[in-house]
């Protein structure tokens, strides 16, 4: 027959195992008694470091202007047509730029032409041929 431990025998086996779990967390406290800075730990703040107000924004820059007439351009065989209305309280030149598409047909550059707030405003050019691009320029006055 087998010798069974008895109740002391038992508790003593246990008090052992726990001190051996318990010994290096007190072994990790500093020498004052605190506890250890960790997660939990606390920061005091003095509220006279408080700003009273938030700091100042940087001021924002100026929103861009509107500007520039809308313009429609309408390409036909070889005719051009740009209508164009000005939305805007300020004035634009506009002018109607032409590329040809063959080598020897001269592209063409209309002259500046005023369109005033609320105005509108139509160009026309030509190729000889065919057309290869078309496009509207603005510009201040």
């Amino acid at each position: 027959m087998r010798a069974r431990p008895s109740g002391a025998v038992s508790l003593l086996v246990a008090a052992v195992v726990l001190t051996g779990l318990l010994i290096p967390g007190a072994s990790a406290r500093p020498g004052g008694g605190d506890p250890a800075a960790g997660p939990e730990a606390q920061t005091v703040v003095d509220l006279s470091d408080i700003a009273v107000e938030p700091p100042v924004q940087p001021a924002r820059p100026p929103a861009a202007e509107l500007f520039g007439a809308d313009c429609d351009t309408e390409i036909s065989g070889s005719q051009v047509t740009a209508r164009c209305h000005n939305g805007y309280p300020q004035t634009d030149l506009v002018r109607l730029h032409v590329e040809c598409d063959r080598w020897w047909d001269l592209d063409g550059d209309s002259a500046p032409v005023s369109v005033g707030p609320a105005g509108r405003v139509e160009l026309t050019s030509r190729c000889w041929k065919e057309v290869r691009s078309a496009w509207v320029s603005h510009q201040r006055p």
